[in-house]
Order: structure tokens, then sequence, then C-alpha cells
């Protein structure tokens, strides 16, 4: 299948009116006094005499603010000095703080792990953000399924420790030097450079540790850096490491599991008046989460200065997070006995069932055993299911050489070149036990707050009811993503009365993902009993353990239920499951080559200053992947699609005044659809549902436009205000419709409720307030706020926002609000920082015809430091000290909102001794 599609350039205004920009405003001048810390200012000899170099808080926040005054477009600017100064322990964390930015500790519906992982700009799906290292591309991965199979876009931000920052450069607005790939902007980090340092040698090192209150471990943190270069600025080799471990206990509760509606003819439809048709909780319950995270990498740069207009930089970095962990749910099955026709136990008398309703929802549901139910044997109220990952990794390599050339006094050519390879693998595996029915209730106390779940006998294993066996079901995972990229860029100086300089430049690049998938067999090779598996004699008993009290904290009931330790569960599945046979349905590959060219004028006179040009790219998307045919054998399928994007550009910068900036920007952008979205399966074989991608998607793209003005009132601070539009064509929302697919837990094909991602249109509408100051006597504040509207516009069919009973337009990802707010406080010895972020709830996904909405949450850090000696000094961190609730609700098109996840991750204290040279 072939389809060609040509997209018609469109007219970038090319005059723009800002006559009649006034700003005024009340201020008293006050000639600041630059104190000269002895830990936090160098003192160089100038042609003037002696200078006093801050190189503080303060410094760095002037660092920041003059690259973003600087800039002909709108962008944000993080330094080095920003993130050691607060408690950010990956780049997310760093960028959480800037006006616009959105994070999240997950890449989906997977609930928060106490790690900022996911960055978003304005409100939208992280894939229409792009994420370069130093201007290329990079490849990550991920360690959870989920995201393996359905992502590849978006960068985890896991696997990127602060300590690589140099610098951090938003662009909210694009240009035509930039790469293409963000719908919404690119982030840009770029790591620091051995001749940019001004001593021959420079060393630091970080030896610290991280405490977890939930799980009560303390862990290592270390970090170090070594950057030297000769005398004569011609060489320079930088050589950085860490090697840091977090241990983490989540606390959750996990009631989205599976709401469903209550079929007629089943015992609750007989016992509730209206109950059929009602929505009941299937299945959801207690969720405890352990994990060790391990992230160990390091980065090498190489640059190599021959002569004054040759300059090489080779870099390589690696990224590898190792995350193995368990999740032991405890489950409440009573909407599945009772509710169902096929589940229920025959002739249950109606008498032993009662509940309320309310919005269409069973929010009260109360059972008891009958006096005489020989049926009841074979139904299960509850059930005890180990999910554990034993092998949870990801990974992050680059390999990038750069060259700058100095033709001659107007032309130089910039060139670069490289590799870069994420991967993602997960090897997981359940154990399930069904207890026998003894009764139950659970009660709803609005959507906000936890369900309370009475589940009698639960801090006692038992086996028996559905099944008197075990049972499992698991894959083993691997994504491999990888780009090949060459590019070429010149500078060309103009002696024209208002253009200055011209940029031109040619890219190639050639991107792949594969994913492979293998299922669990629990057929050992030698074991002379084929179901030893599914023998309770072989269950792990001796690793039984319990709930920690910790639950408690939640809300909700959970501490003391028996559980299986994840030791004892590793090793049941060693011994009795491996992996064989390659589920086919799932696996797919992709090739994704591309070429650009951009040509980008940068004029200039006056106050008045900018740049605007055009970038044009072409992309082929080449999937592969399995089908099932009318007679259910599987095929290999080849969908290959092509498309050309014109992609013009335009940003103006006025200097209004002394210290009044206004800024414009016209562009076209475009992002390319999530690689999973385009052929990944994730389906969900109890309940009968899942999503399965679309080879044909096309690109989203993008009709961006922003204006702004920034008020530079005082050194080291301003005010501003930004207004953005963006109207996307090609935003990817998910339709609904029915396929058939193999089931591992029924060893069949069945039939499923199947979401498919289709495009349609959408809009983003907002504004950013930004202030900045720093006061007198080493006080200072930092505070923003974000406003976002943000909506699918386009109603495609089967999508909620196309939904007859009660659409749902909103976009994916848009927190209406959101701010922050911060100070710090900075003397010669002793420095500090208190930050406060908060964004209102946001829709998490969508599945079958209900959607996931994460509730508002904020968050509390601060960071301490105090200098020992001028090259010593010692740091104490506190991430999350509010110990938020990450909380979520399932909105379904006819009935009230309920209750979806709630989880608590602890507080993390971190002590680190920081010593340079």
């Amino acid at each position: 299948m072939k389809r060609n599609l040509t997209v018609k350039p469109i007219a970038v205004a090319a005059a723009i009116l800002m006559a009649g920009v006034s700003f005024s405003a009340y201020a008293q001048n006050t000639a600041e006094k630059e104190v000269k810390p002895a830990a936090s200012a160098d003192v160089t000899d100038g042609a003037e005499g002696p200078q006093v170099v801050v190189t503080g808080i303060r410094a760095s926040l002037q660092q920041s603010l003059n690259q973003k005054r600087n800039s002909d477009s709108l962008v944000e600017v993080i330094t080095a000095e920003d993130v050691g100064k607060m408690p950010d322990k990956n780049i997310a964390d760093s960028l959480q703080r800037i006006p616009g930015v959105s994070v999240a500790a997950a890449g989906g519906g997977e609930g928060s792990f106490g790690e900022n992982d996911r960055v978003a700009l304005r409100g939208t799906p992280f894939g229409l953000t792009l994420t370069t290292f130093n201007g290329h591309a990079v490849g990550s991965g991920d360690w959870f399924a989920d995201n393996i199979i359905g992502g590849g876009r978006s960068v985890s931000f896991s696997l990127f420790p602060s300590e690589l920052i140099g610098r951090v450069t938003v662009h909210k607005g694009s240009q035509a030097n930039l790469l293409e790939g963000g719908a919404e902007g690119v982030v840009d980090i770029e790591t620091r450079k051995p001749l940019d340092f001004k001593k021959s040698l420079t060393a630091q090192v970080n030896l610290g540790a991280v405490y977890s209150s939930n799980s009560s471990k303390t862990d290592p943190q270390l970090s170090g850096m070594v950057a030297w270069k000769n005398e004569t600025n011609t060489l320079g080799v930088l050589v950085q490491g860490f090697h840091q471990k977090r241990t983490l206990s989540r606390y959750g509760q996990e009631n989205q599991v599976w709401y469903d509606k209550v079929e007629p003819g089943s015992p609750i439809a007989a016992a509730l008046p209206n109950g059929a048709g009602s929505m009941a909780n299937y299945l959801g319950g207690t969720a405890w989460f352990e994990q060790k995270r391990t992230r160990d990498g390091g980065l090498i740069d190489i640059q190599l200065k021959p002569s004054n207009d040759l300059m090489l930089d080779l870099t390589l970095f690696h990224s590898q997070l190792d995350a193995p962990n368990i999740n032991h749910n405890f489950m409440q099955s009573l909407g599945r006995a009772f509710g169902t026709t096929w589940a229920s136990p025959p002739g249950f008398p109606p008498a032993n069932i009662t509940g309320n309703i309310a919005g269409g929802v069973i929010t009260d549901l109360n059972t008891t055993v009958p006096a005489n139910c020989p049926s009841c044997a074979g139904t299960s109220g509850s059930v005890q299911e180990e999910f554990s990952r034993p092998v949870a990794k990801s990974k992050s390599d680059f390999i990038n050489l750069d060259g700058k050339f100095r033709v001659n006094e107007r032309l130089v050519l910039n060139g670069k070149i490289g590799t870069t390879k994420g991967v993602g693998e997960t090897v997981s595996g359940a154990l399930g036990v069904w207890m026998p029915f003894r009764g139950g209730s659970y009660s709803m106390n609005g959507a906000d707050n936890p369900i309370n779940y009475t589940i009698p006998g639960a801090d006692k294993f038992s086996i028996g009811g559905v099944s008197g066996d075990p049972y499992t079901y698991g894959s083993h995972v691997k994504a491999v993503d990888k780009e090949t990229y060459g590019q070429i860029d010149a500078t060309l100086k103009l002696d024209l009365p208002v253009i200055s300089s011209l940029e031109f430049g040619a890219r190639v690049a050639e991107h792949k993902r594969t994913l492979e998938a293998i299922g669990i067999n629990s057929n050992v090779a030698g074991n002379t009993d084929p179901n030893a598996l599914g023998n309770p004699a072989n269950l792990p008993l001796g690793g039984l353990t319990s709930f920690p009290g910790g639950f408690r904290d939640l809300g909700t009931n959970g501490a003391g239920y028996w559980t299986f330790s994840q030791n004892a569960v590793n090793d049941w599945l060693a011994k009795y499951a491996n992996y064989s046979g390659h589920l086919l349905q799932n696996e797919f590959q992709i090739k994704e080559p591309t070429q650009s060219a951009y040509v980008m004028a940068n004029f200039g006179a006056d106050a008045f200053s900018g740049n605007f040009g055009v970038r044009i790219v072409h992309t082929t998307e080449d999937v592969t992947r399995s089908e099932m045919d009318g007679a259910g054998v599987y095929t290999t399928r080849n969908y290959r699609n092509g498309y050309t994007d014109v992609l013009p550009s335009a940003n103006f910068r006025l200097d209004v005044s002394k210290d009044v900036v206004a800024r414009f920007g016209l562009s076209r952008t475009m992002a390319r659809p999530e690689l999973g979205q385009m052929a990944g399966m994730d389906l969900r074989d109890q309940q009968l549902f899942g999503v399965v991608g679309n080879p044909n998607l096309r690109p989203i793209r993008a009709n961006n436009a922003d204006i702004g003005v920034e008020w530079y009132f005082a050194p080291k601070s301003m005010l501003s205000a930004n207004a953005f539009f963006s109207a996307l064509d090609g935003y990817v929302t998910y339709g609904t419709t029915k396929g058939v697919y193999y089931n591992q837990l029924q060893n069949k094909n069945t039939e499923y409720l199947i979401g498919t991602p289709v495009n349609t249109t959408a809009e983003v509408k907002g504004l950013e307030l930004a202030y900045v100051q720093a006061l007198s006597n080493g006080f200072g504040v930092n505070t923003n706020y974000t406003y976002t509207d943000g909506k699918e516009t386009g109603h495609a069919p089967g999508s909620p926002c196309a939904n007859e009973i009660r659409q749902d337009c909103t976009l994916i990802g848009t927190s209406r609000n959101a701010y922050n707010i911060g100070g710090f406080f900075e003397n010669d010895k002793f420095s500090a920082r208190l930050t406060y972020n908060y964004r209102s709830g946001f829709l998490n996904g969508t599945s079958r015809n209900s959607a996931a909405y994460q509730g508002s949450i904020g968050t509390l850090s601060a960071s301490i430091a105090y200098q020992l000696t001028e090259n010593l000094a010692i740091t104490l961190d506190g991430k999350d000290l509010n110990n938020p609730t990450v909380r979520s609700i399932i909105r379904t098109p006819g009935y009230a909102d309920m209750p979806g996840a709630f989880y608590k991750n602890g507080r993390q204290i971190y002590l680190a001794l920081q010593g340079k040279m």
C-alpha cells in the first residue's frame, strides 16, 4: 500500500506591527551591591584592574536571563549552576521549573515512580516535543512493557542524570535551522566541553547517598568529572561517570484494572434494582510496587583544534538503567464473580447481595456466603497476582563527531555525523492465585478517594475457587531503536543593509525500530512434569510475606495482606517457566529514512532583529508486521507511505526600550507519529480489550504563533508574558473497533474490543507569565504560571470526542493551570533553595470507552549547601517532601466518575559531599 502526500507551502507573514507597544511600571532604582562570597566568586585581573566574577546562584540566574534576552526566538535556558543548586536528579527535574513545560513521572498510565521521566511543551503529548543532545538526535529506551510497545519518540529522562548538563535550551518557537520532529518545540541538552574550562585541569566529584522513606533504604549516589586541556588550548578531553541507586517502595491502590457493565441475568442484576447495565468494579485493589533502580554510565568528549579555523569534537555517551521490580496485586473480584453470567455461580441467591447505585455506578457492593451453595466452591472473591519483572532495563548510547571549519572571513562550515541507539527490554511473569469466596464488600467514597475493600481472610494464604492451581502469563519484550545521521550546515556573512547572514544546510538520516516479543512457556525442558507450574505443591510458600503498614498513609486498607516476596516469585518463575515462541502479532519492524534541507536569513537593524527561513523535509515510513488472515494464520504485511513537509518560520525581536524586549513568531512544524502507534499491540487478556497500531497514520503538523514581552527591570530580574497558539492537523486520538487476536490466558484466538490510533485535528492556546528577581541581602525569587487550553476539534469517529452520550474532547497531557514558586538565599558560606511545583489534572489516556484523568498534584523540594572550604561543600536535598498522592479518576460517558489509581512514593533525602579542583 502506497500513499504519497505533498503539503503545499503556507505563506508566512513577513511583516509585523509592534507600534504602540508600551510598558509602564513603577520600580525603585537601587544600585545592587555585588558581594564577593569566598566560594561563589572568582577574582580575575582585567584591563581595568581586578574584577569580581560571581559564580553562584545569582550569576547563574544572570547567564540564563542574558541568553534568553539575546535570542532572536523564544527560548528558555537552564545552566549547570541552576541544576547544582536544586535537588535535580535528572534533567526533567530541572525542566519542570520552566513556564510552559510539563513533566510526568511515567511514560503512560503505569503510575508514578518518584522520578520525572517525560517532558512535554505546552500541554501536549510527550511525542510532540523533540529532545536532542548537542543538536543531534538521541535514542532512549523504556523498561515498562507498555511504553516499549507503544512509544518510541519521546525520551525517557530517567536515563539522563542532571550532572550531564552544561546548558539546556528549550526552543518554544521554531526556526529553520532546528532539527524537525518537535511540533510543539525542541529541548536541546548541551553537555560541557573540555576547551571551555578556564583551567588546564578541572575535576569534580560527588559522593552521596539517598534515603527513600517508604523503603527505609539508603543507597549510593556517585558521580564525577575530569576535564583536561593543553596549555595552547588545542586539545581537550572530558570524562564523566555516574553510578546511582535508589530503592523504591510504592504504596498504591489500582481500581481501574477492570470496570465493566453488569450483565443481564447475573446475580447482581437480579439483586439490585437497575443493576443490569450499571458499572461495577470487576477487578481492583491493593498494589505494592517494589523496585531497585541502578543508573550507570558516562560521557567522553575529545576536542581537537589544530588551527584557529578548524575544530573537531568527538562525543561518546552511554547510560543504562537496570530496574527489576515486582507489583504485588491483591485484587477483589466481586464484580467479575457476580456481575457476569459466565463467571458467577449458578443459582446464587440474590438475597446474599446488597448494594447502592449512584450515577449508574455501583458505589457499594456487599456479598455474603449462602448457607447452602455447592456452586460457590468454584467462585473466587479475590485474587493475588504477583507480576514480576526480573529483567527490566533501558539504555541510551550515542557517538557523534562534530566539525567546524572557517573557510574564510565570510563562510563557516559545520558538519555532524553520528549514530544513536536506544534499547528497552523487559522479562515479565505473573504468579496468580485465586482465593475461595468468603464474602466481602467494597465501598466508594467519591471518585477522588480510595475504595474501601473488605476481603475476609486476606491476611492468610489460601487457594481455590476459580482454580485450585496457580497461573502465569508474561513475555520477553525487547525494542531496539537506532538512528544514523549526517548533516552539513553553513553560515555566510553578508554585507546587505538589513540581512546580516545566511544559514543553509542539509541532513540525511535513517531511523529504525524493531520489536521482538517472546511468550512465556510453563513447560521447562527436561522437567518430567509438564504441569509443574500449575501444581500448587510447587508454590513458594517459604517466601510468604505481608504488605507493609505504610498503606495506612494512603488512606486505604492492605496493610498485613499476604503476598509472596520478589525473590520467591522470581525463583518460582525461573524453575517452572521459560520463554519461547515468538508472539508474532506483537512484533514489528519500522524503517524511516528522512532527508531535509533548509535556508534561513538573519537580519538586524537598530533595535529590530530576527530570522526567517524554510525547512523542507521528506519522510518515508516503512512498516512491517504480522497480521492474522481469515484462516487464523499470521502473514507478513508491509505498509509504505511517504510525505513531504514544507516548514516556513519567522521570528522577530524588538527592543522597545533599554529594558523591554518584545517578540513575535510564526512557524509551521511537524512531528512524526509515535513508532509504537504505527505498529505496536498491547492486549489485556482477562478484560478482552487492547490497543493495536495503525501503520497509515499521518504526521502531526502544527501552525504556531507566539507573541510576548519581557521586562528586564533590574539586574538578574525579569517580568515576562507570552501568549501562544497552535493548530494541530494529524493529532492522534483513539477510535474503537473489534478484532480477533491470540489470548495467552485462554490459549486461543479471541475477540477483543480494540482502540486504534487515528488522525484528527486539535488546537492548543495559552498564556505564560514569569517573574524572576534577585533581591537584596542574598535573597531571590523565581516564579511562573502557565494557562493552557487544549482540545480536539476533529470529532474522529469512535473517539471520546465523537461520543453521542458525552463528548470529551480533552487533549492528552493538557493541564489547564500550572505554576512554580521558588525562592533562594545565598551568602559566602551558605545557600538554600525552596520550590513548589503544581499542575492541575489532565487526561492521561483512553481505554475502551473510558478516559483516565490524573488528578492535580503539587510537589515540594528543597536544597541547602554549606561551603566547608573553597573546594569542598556538603549538600542536603529533599525531594517530594510533602509526600504527594498521585491519583486518577476514570470517566465513562453515561456514568458518574469512578476512582482510578492512588499512589504514594514517599520522600527522598539526598546527602552529598562535593569536591572540586
